[in-house]
C-alpha cells in the first residue's frame, strides 16, 4: 500500500537585525538566519514544506514596531493566501511587542497560516505553542523595556558629564568627532541675534529685523533626501535660541544644565542681561491687559484661532492702534484668519456696549461700584473671536446673571474701509486739501489701473488667464497686487464715473479705493462721497 503525498506546504523565510552594522560584509547576520531555516524547512520536505524564493528581510529595524518594509510585504502575501508557514529564527525576529504578537497570531489564524521557530521548536499550529509564544514573549517584552530604561539612563550619565548625545545640531554649531564645534559663520548670527535683541527688546521687532537682513534657518537633509529649513526665524524658534543655554557653553537635559565640552558662542553677560529682559517682558505682558490702552490684549483670536496682538502705526503725527494676527506678524499669511488685522477702537468698543448690560443685570447683592472700561472686560470676558462677519464672545463662568448664556454673537460689518477712513482722516469729505479735487496726474493714474483692472478680469472671465498668480508672473508684480487692482473692476458705476470726471476728492487714493466692499452702497456710505456725487 503506497502513501499519499503530503499537501504541499509554502514557507516563507522573515528575517531581521535590530542595526545596520555589519550588514555590509559578505555573510551577515541575516545570511545566517536564512540559512538556518533553510536548512530547517529541507528537514520537513517528507511534511510538504516548500520553499518560497522571495526574500524577506528587514536589516536595521527594530521588533518594537511593526512598521517594517518586508515584513509588511509578507503580511501582504499572506492576506493574498500565497503563503502557509512564516519560519523565523527565533520569536523576537518577528516581534519583541507582546500585544504586536497577539495580532500576528491573529492575522495568521484568519489565513490559516501559521509560524514556527527554528531554535525554540514550536509553532502556532497549537494551544501550548500559543501558550508558550506568550510566555516567551512577555520575557522578549520585558527585557525590551529594560534595554530602553538603560539606554535612557546612560543617556542621562552622559550629558551630566557634559557630552553631546545627538539630537538636532542647535545653529551656530556643527557635529565633529561625536562633538559640538563653533561653525563661525552661524555663529555670527547667533551673536547679532542676541545683540539686535538687546537693542529691540522685543521678539517680533527681532524678527522683522532679521527678515530684512536675509536671516534663515539652517537647511537640512532628511535622510529621504528632502530639505527643511531655509526659511525665516519665526517666534519661537528665536525664543528659544534666546534661552538655551548650549549657547553658553553648557548640555540641557530635563530642565536641568550642565558644563559641556564645546565652545560657548555668546557670553554670560550677555545671556544674563537677554534673560532679564525677556523676564521683564514676561512680567509686563501679564499686567498689560490693565494698563495699557488695548484693551483686549490675551482675549481677542482670529477665527482660526491665533491671538491678535496690539500693535500700532504713526501717521502724519497721529498714532493709530490695530490688533494683528499672529500668524500675519510672523510671516505666515496663508494661515492667518479671515480678519488678520482690525482697528483696535471699533472692536474695543463693539465689546464694551455688549458687556456694559450685563454689569447692570446682576442682582443688586452682587453689584459692584461702576468699573473701568478695562476692568469691565477683565471681569467678564474669557476670550473674543473675530470672524468675517461676526464676533464671538465667550464669558467667564460667573459673568452676568444666572441663567444667561455665557456667550454672545454680535453681527458686524467688515472694517476694512472704515480703517481706512481712520487713518486717512476724512470725515465727511472734511475741508481744505482733503476735500480738493483729486490731481491730474493722480486721476490719470487711477483711470490707467481701472482699465486695466477690467482688462484682467475680462481675461479671467474668458479663460485666457487661469489665476491672478499668472497674471502676476506675467506683469512682474505680487499677486496681492493683482487681486488688489482687481477689486476696482468692481467700483459702482457713478463712482467710476466720478474719478473719469475728477470729481472724486484728493484724499481718495488707489490703495482705499482697492479696498471697499463689493457692495455698490456700503461702497458709497464707506467713501461717504454719495452727496458729493449727486450734487455734481
Amino acid at each position: 500500500m503506497t502513501r499519499s503525498a503530503p499537501t504541499p506546504l509554502r514557507c516563507a523565510i522573515y528575517t531581521r537585525v535590530s542595526t545596520d552594522h555589519g550588514l555590509e560584509q559578505d555573510f551577515n547576520s541575516l545570511d545566517a538566519q536564512r540559512e538556518a531555516a533553510e536548512a530547517f524547512i529541507r528537514s520537513q520536505a517528507h511534511e510538504g514544506w516548500r520553499l518560497l524564493p522571495q526574500s524577506y528581510d528587514d536589516g536595521g529595524f527594530s521588533g518594537g514596531s511593526l512598521e517594517r518594509p518586508a515584513l509588511q510585504r509578507l503580511l501582504g502575501e499572506v492576506e493574498a493566501g500565497r503563503i502557509d508557514i512564516i519560519v523565523v529564527y527565533k520569536v523576537d525576529r518577528l516581534t519583541r511587542s507582546l500585544t504586536d504578537f497577539a495580532r500576528l497570531v491573529e492575522r495568521f489564524d484568519a489565513r490559516g497560516a501559521s509560524f514556527v521557530s527554528v531554535t525554540q521548536a514550536f509553532n502556532t499550529t497549537s494551544s501550548m505553542g500559543r501558550l508558550t509564544l506568550n510566555v516567551l514573549l512577555s520575557f522578549a517584552q520585558f527585557e525590551r523595556e529594560v534595554t530602553g530604561e538603560r539606554i535612557r539612563d546612560k543617556i542621562a550619565a552622559s550629558k551630566r558629564k557634559g557630552l553631546w548625545m545627538g539630537g538636532p545640531v542647535p545653529h551656530g554649531y556643527r557635529v565633529e568627532a561625536r562633538k559640538l564645534v563653533i561653525d563661525p559663520q552661524e555663529a555670527q548670527t547667533v551673536r547679532s541675534i542676541f545683540t539686535q535683541y538687546q537693542e529691540l527688546r522685543s521678539i517680533p521687532a527681532l524678527q522683522q529685523a532679521l527678515r530684512l537682513q536675509g536671516i534663515r534657518s539652517r537647511v537640512r537633509m532628511r535622510t529621504a533626501g528632502t530639505s527643511i529649513g531655509g526659511v525665516p526665524l519665526t517666534n519661537g524658534p528665536l525664543g528659544h535660541i534666546l534661552r538655551n543655554r548650549i549657547y553658553l557653553g553648557e548640555i540641557n537635559h530635563r530642565g536641568n544644565s550642565y558644563p559641556g565640552e564645546h565652545e560657548a558662542i555668546v557670553t554670560t553677560e550677555q545671556f544674563a542681561a537677554v534673560q532679564a529682559i525677556m523676564a521683564a517682558n514676561t512680567v509686563k505682558r501679564r499686567s498689560l491687559r490693565v494698563t495699557s490702552q488695548a484693551l483686549l490684549t490675551g482675549l481677542l483670536k482670529d477665527d482660526r484661532g491665533h491671538a491678535m496682538s496690539p500693535s500700532h502705526a504713526l501717521k502724519k503725527g497721529a498714532r493709530y492702534r490695530y490688533y494683528v494676527s499672529q500668524a500675519l506678524l510672523q510671516g505666515r499669511k496663508a494661515e492667518a484668519g479671515s480678519r488678520p488685522r482690525i482697528a483696535a477702537e471699533p472692536i474695543e468698543s463693539i465689546v464694551l456696549q455688549h458687556l456694559r448690560p450685563l454689569a447692570t443685570m446682576r442682582p443688586p447683592a452682587d453689584q459692584q461700584p461702576p468699573r473701568s472700561d478695562a476692568g469691565l472686560i477683565e471681569e467678564l470676558v474669557e476670550q473674543v473671536v473675530l470672524g468675517s462677519s461676526e464676533i464671538s464672545i465667550r464669558l467667564r463662568a460667573e459673568a452676568g446673571p444666572a441663567g444667561q448664556p455665557r456667550a454672545l454673537s454680535i453681527p458686524w460689518t467688515p472694517p476694512s474701509a472704515t480703517r481706512r477712513r481712520e487713518v486717512i482722516a476724512v470725515a465727511g469729505l472734511g475741508e481744505g486739501r482733503a476735500a480738493a479735487p483729486m490731481k491730474a496726474e493722480n486721476r490719470q493714474k487711477l483711470i490707467r489701473a481701472l482699465a486695466q483692472a477690467r482688462a484682467w478680469l475680462a481675461e479671467l472671465t474668458r479663460g485666457e488667464a487661469i489665476d491672478t498668480a499668472g497674471i502676476a508672473r506675467r506683469e512682474g508684480c505680487s499677486e496681492r497686487a493683482v487681486r488688489m487692482r482687481l477689486s476696482l473692476a468692481f467700483l459702482a458705476p457713478d463712482i467710476v464715473e466720478a474719478a473719469i470726471a475728477g470729481l472724486l476728492p484728493r484724499a481718495l487714493g488707489l490703495t482705499r479705493l482697492s479696498d471697499l466692499p463689493m457692495d455698490w452702497a456700503a461702497q458709497r456710505r464707506a467713501l461717504g462721497i454719495r452727496d458729493t456725487i449727486a450734487a455734481n
